[in-house]
């Protein structure tokens, strides 16, 4: 008995993501045929009766001719243009072909079978049927759509179509029934060529015209008129799924062999582990795997996110192609991040049947840009040649004001999109807070050099573009108390549980709290505290306050200020997202590198301070101190938080009030560091091998002081430790010469290595940012009384004029450079979508 999908007119197999193949015309030097809408009108046979015959005699013959006409049954699907269909299997010796069926099947316009060929295959007794029954047992085994007999016809003998490579040609060919699409063939594809032996027939084959089939796919209602939704073969992002069902995922059951069954997957639904891919960069991880949540810069690759959705409304109901490509796009880049991704390279690796072909080839260049302009493909340190995007999407000029991260990555961006750019910068260097130092022997960041989370981390990318390694560190931090003791790692555990477990009362605190209700984190922790030892009847150990208070240095070094400043309600609002995972790493060769390495060919003005940015006429006009003047048709401002708090630029009109409350709600955090170079590592007899070790405060009032100890030469040749101040440790110091900072921070060593000699440094820096005119600041925190929403509300643009980057707009990456890289990714974004 027939399924319901296979004897239902325009029913089948579109419920969920199953795989289809589609499409059949003529081969090459075939007579040219369409489904209808052009070539419909069949010549009668005229019959003309001999001299002598009756008028009755005519009268019959135009019966005759009127049960011929009733010999050709049209395509029963509604809306479908083709009124004399061909049947494209031509499997059964009883094939109607161009003739009479009882029904036609309907894959799309211009590719049907005739009953006769369905019933070849679907039949027990006819040959064609233990064919389709081994394709339906791999379908099954390996997919979760319904193996009906369209989706055998689609997937396994509709012919496959390809371009014309010639760049004066591109006309669509459709291939004889026995040829395999492959990539190699797509890329290579001539008209006219005989694929056996690549040989081209003659001269002319490019004359010959495209089937008039081809020009139907073009028009808006042609994939409306689908049965099966196109899945591929071969995809590049098979390797990457191979955890879930592929026509879920937009490739085919018969060609994405599962490394995992369909049984399995039923049987272990919280299965969420990696692919392993060879040459693969490990940190690459683009798509969630099954059950898997949380992870930065990762999608589902069954299912289309909201933007994506708001791009192509029209694969809301059946999103299949869209997946299919979107997730193709993915792997290739991932696969190779190193070249420009280009729609004729993932164009040859889109391997499916029928017509549906030339549908895909023709979406993959909206798709693909839509990725390139959100950052997702062709980023990082990639140069172009030829503009990424069409001319529709590139603004006539930008300026961007600071060349930091931010600015430099939406500069990047920008002129890869086609984009006019000028780089504004008042210091007379590039990286804003990215300054790295290398008067010591190796390469020390005055800034930020350490990444926090390597997959799928624009730095871990632009890493791999330019070959950079990076080195993981270690999980091991031993504690020494001044004295020179090593602390207990029992104690050292039990503490940062204890202090875990005050954070978490905080969260509980918080949820019926608005945020007139704010409370300084510092008071709530501290009140948290006095009520458990209350409570509980404990009391902590002279040794586990200090670790204690140990733990609450590295909690005022992520915040960039002291605790009594942090709003209670606010201080982590970044982990209500997903954050990236993986390991932390240090840039032994720093950021800098990077940053220079994006700044190549980019119009970058140093010593330009901008002091005004008027835009209240259709340009925007931007004045220096030194009075020059640009004028762009947008300006993109990445300087930091405190320089607008202070209104080191005046904007004319002045910025809207509600922008202006968010500015000033964030706090700018500070932490400074201090680096020395030695004679020697007498670190390394008691260290062991470990990239940093703690040192225990001696009381609360000196949280904060050198609490870190980092060693910046994992290698072991040279003898560099790089710490930091943070909390009430930057005001400590902020009054003392550089090398009274030095004493201080020896003194420490010191009682930390009692049993050896610690030798006076050969060289050292302290930094400074809160005195950098350009900087005045580390990053950004939320003060007491503020939001995490005050990110978002920086981050919006002004009229579709002044845009704003920089890690103080990035909410869910804040104090990073990857959240500031990532800021002026996104609105380069929104600059070529305005």
């Amino acid at each position: 008995m027939l399924s319901d999908a296979d004897y239902s007119g325009n029913g089948s197999g579109a419920r969920r993501a199953r795989k289809r193949s589609s499409g059949e015309s003529p081969g090459d030097g075939q007579t040219l045929r369409s489904s209808g809408r052009q070539n419909t009108t069949r010549v009668k046979r005229s019959n003309n009766p001999p001299p002598g015959q009756s008028k009755r005699k005519a009268t019959e013959t135009e019966e005759e001719d009127e049960q011929a006409e009733k010999k050709y049954r049209k395509c029963e699907k509604a809306g479908c243009s083709a009124i004399y269909p061909v049947c494209f299997a031509s499997a059964s010796d009883r094939c109607a072909k161009n003739g009479y069926t009882s029904r036609w099947y309907h894959l799309s316009c211009g590719e049907h079978f005739c009953n006769e060929c369905f019933d070849h295959s679907y039949r027990s007794h006819k040959d064609g049927y233990e064919t389709f029954a081994s394709w339906k047992k791999v379908w099954t085994s390996n997919g979760k759509s319904e193996p009906s007999l369209k989706a055998f016809m689609a997937d396994q003998q509709l012919p496959f179509w390809v371009q014309c490579t010639k760049p004066d040609c591109r006309k669509w060919r459709q291939l004889t029934k026995e040829i395999q699409l492959t990539a190699s063939l797509a890329a290579a594809y001539r008209c006219g060529m005989k694929v056996n032996n690549i040989k081209i027939e003659g001269p002319d084959q490019c004359s010959q015209p495209e089937d008039l089939r081809v020009a139907e796919v073009s028009e808006s209602w042609w994939h409306s008129m689908l049965i099966l939704p196109p899945l591929l073969k071969e995809s590049p992002a098979g390797a990457f799924l191979s955890a879930y069902y592929p026509d879920c995922v937009g490739m085919s059951p018969s060609g994405s062999p599962c490394n995992v069954s369909a049984a399995e997957l039923r049987a272990e639904p919280c299965r969420a582990v990696q692919p392993q891919i060879p040459g693969l960069c490990p940190y690459f991880q683009p798509f969630y795997q099954p059950n898997e949540c949380g992870k930065a810069l990762c999608v589902r690759p069954d299912m289309m996110e909201l933007d994506e959705l708001y791009e192509f409304p029209e694969f809301s109901r059946d999103p299949t192609m869209y997946l299919a490509l979107r997730n193709l796009i993915l792997a290739s880049w991932h696969k190779n991040c190193k070249e420009v991704l280009t729609a004729e390279k993932c164009a040859q690796h889109i391997i499916v049947r029928g017509l549906v072909r030339v549908c895909c080839v023709q979406e993959l260049d909206r798709v693909l840009h839509f990725m390139t302009r959100k950052g997702l493909i062709n980023t990082g340190v990639l140069a172009v040649k030829q503009p990424l995007l069409p001319e529709r999407y590139r603004s006539k000029k930008v300026i961007v004001i600071g060349a930091g991260a931010a600015g430099l990555a939406a500069a990047r961006q920008l002129q890869n999109f086609g984009t006019q750019v000028v780089l504004l910068e008042a210091r007379d260097r590039i990286g804003g807070r990215v300054w790295d130092d290398g008067s010591l022997g190796v390469t020390v960041g005055r800034g930020a050099q350490i990444v926090n989370g390597c997959v799928n981390n624009p730095i871990a990318l632009m890493c791999e573009q330019m070959g950079i390694r990076m080195h993981k560190l270690g999980e091991r931090c031993d504690l020494f108390q001044e004295g020179g003791r090593a602390t207990d790692p029992a104690i050292d555990k039990r503490m940062d549980f204890h202090f875990n477990a005050i954070l978490d009362v905080v969260s509980d605190w918080r949820n019926d709290k608005s945020q007139s209700q704010d409370a300084p984190l510092g008071e709530k922790v501290q009140e948290i505290k006095k009520n458990f030892l209350q409570e509980s009847g404990m009391q902590f150990s002279d040794l586990e306050e200090k670790v204690l208070q140990f733990h609450l240095s590295n909690l005022e070094f992520a915040c960039g200020s002291t605790l009594d400043q942090v709003s209670a309600r606010f201080w982590d609002h970044n982990e209500f997202f997903a954050q990236f995972s993986g390991d932390h790493t240090l840039l032994t060769k720093g950021y800098s590198v990077l940053l220079h390495k994006l700044a190549e060919g980019l119009d970058i003005r140093t010593n330009c301070p901008v002091q005004a940015i008027d835009y209240s006429a259709d340009a925007v006009k931007v004045t220096s101190s030194n009075g020059s003047q640009w004028t762009a048709q947008k300006v993109l401002v990445t300087v930091p938080l405190t320089l607008l708090q202070k209104n080191a630029i005046r904007f004319n009109p002045p910025l809207p009030e509600r922008k202006l409350k968010a500015i000033h709600s964030l706090g700018a955090g500070i932490i400074e560091k201090i680096a020395l170079q030695f004679p020697n590592r007498f670190w390394d007899s008691k260290i062991q091998g470990a990239d940093y070790f703690g040192h225990i405060p001696p009381c609360p009032e000196k949280r904060g002081m050198f609490s870190v100890f980092y060693d910046l030469d994992p290698q072991g040749k040279q003898a560099v430790l790089m710490s930091i101040m943070s909390g009430d440790a930057v005001s400590a110091v902020g009054d003392l010469e550089d090398s009274e900072v030095v004493d201080e921070c020896l003194k420490v060593l010191r009682e930390l290595f009692t049993e050896q000699e610690v030798p006076d440094p050969l060289n050292y820096f302290v930094t400074r940012w809160s005195k950098d005119v350009w900087s005045q600041m580390s990053y950004s925190f939320v003060k007491t009384g503020g939001s995490g929403e005050a990110y978002d509300i920086l981050a919006e643009d002004v009229q579709g004029k002044v845009f704003f980057a920089g890690e103080a707009t990035n909410r869910h990456f804040p104090q990073t450079v990857t959240g500031a890289y990532l800021s002026g990714v996104r609105e380069a974004s929104k600059m070529a979508a305005v």
